[in-house]
């Protein structure tokens, strides 16, 4: 999983996250989220409820996803389990991130239901 933090200004921050294979996107994904969401891991610190604009890139499909989400947790460096230090964002309710996580559900498929860890809830 590549991740790029640029930004002018302190807020809202604008993270490009290209996630190339299935199994990186089974263990971003946050499907516990009624509108969805994602995890990106960063140490750049962050609190709940702060925007985000991720520029989203997800496994076969030439398309970036513009989200503009908010921080819905924090995973702190040194988390317990050896969790990544990251941030999990909340899609936003608009009909555009309503498709993308049709299409992020679609990719995962069956493995939206396994017991697989992941860097999520």
């Amino acid at each position: 999983m590549a991740t790029t933090i640029s930004s002018g200004s302190p807020r809202p921050s604008v993270i490009q996250l290209a996630i190339k294979e299935k199994a990186a996107l089974y263990a971003a994904y946050i499907s516990q989220f009624t509108e969805g969401g994602i995890f990106i891991p960063t140490s750049r610190e962050y609190k709940l409820g702060d925007d985000i604009y991720v520029l989203l890139s997800i496994p076969d499909d030439p398309q970036r996803y513009p989200v503009a989400g908010k921080v819905a947790w924090v995973t702190p460096p040194k988390a317990l389990g050896n969790r990544t230090q990251g941030v999990g964002i909340l899609f936003p309710r608009d009909e555009k991130s309503r498709l993308l996580k049709i299409k992020i559900e679609e990719i995962l498929g069956a493995n939206l239901a396994s017991d697989r860890p992941t860097q999520t809830i």
